[in-house]
């Protein structure tokens, strides 16, 4: 069954979306990827990968992906919502303009793609969310992250929102919460060494995992952290 699996990865270029999809291949899935800037990974098997001009801000790109990816392998099992942004304001300096944008990349764009890929999630009787959200999601760090924590907050409400919605057709949905990643976004954001932070190879590992999970063993929410807080 592995070989038939199809999975949506958003901001597959590079980060965790880049690593998740070099997993998921290694296992298997068939893979259609949304880049900004849509370019077939050195490792793709043009024959098994997909790769599609995928702008989150964009209301329309999400119906137009699934329609193509349908075209492509005929069948949708999983999705990721890996694509985000961040805004380092605290909430008092931010203007409107800046939560409006976290909140349609970050929430908007991620309910877009399930909403566009949900009647073939459905029929795959075990189709799965993902949703990439943040520690930011469970916990505000500091005033300068308040502002992002709020679109990571209501991320993290999207994938339960999904869960309760698809449950009975065999949707299962989870938010995943991690801390520092060694990605480019993390880097602004930290002087840690990316030693210091988690690997995107490892949370692409976890990732795999719980899509490939049965529908018994569901799992709503997945914390991971690169050093040590008083509930991550």
């Amino acid at each position: 069954m592995n070989e038939e699996r199809v999975a949506m990865i958003s901001g597959a270029s590079r980060g965790i979306g880049a690593a998740l999809a070099e997993e998921l291949a290694t296992k298997g899935w068939r893979l259609s990827l949304g880049m900004r800037q849509p370019i077939m990974p050195a490792w793709a098997d043009p024959d098994r990968v997909h790769v599609f001009a995928y702008d989150a801000v964009n209301a329309d790109a999400s119906a137009s992906w699934t329609e193509e990816t349908l075209s492509a392998f005929g069948r949708i099992d999983a999705i990721v919502a890996n694509a985000g942004i961040i805004v380092a304001k605290n909430v008092i300096e931010a203007d409107d303009a800046d939560l409006d944008d976290l909140l349609e990349v970050n929430v908007k764009a991620p309910r877009r793609l399930a909403k566009s890929a949900w009647k073939a999630l459905a029929t795959s009787g075990r189709g799965r969310v993902i949703i990439v959200a943040s520690l930011s999601g469970k916990r505000v760090k500091s005033a300068n992250s308040g502002l992002y924590a709020v679109s990571k907050f209501a991320a993290v409400a999207l994938a339960h929102a999904i869960r309760h919605t698809g449950f009975d057709l065999g949707i299962r949905a989870t938010a995943i919460c991690p801390g520092f990643v060694a990605t480019d976004m993390a880097r602004g954001l930290t002087s840690k060494a990316d030693s210091e932070m988690t690997d995107p190879r490892d949370l692409a590992r976890v990732i795999a995992m719980l899509i490939d999970l049965p529908n018994e063993a569901s799992v709503a929410e997945f914390a991971i952290n690169c050093q040590l807080e008083e509930s991550f």
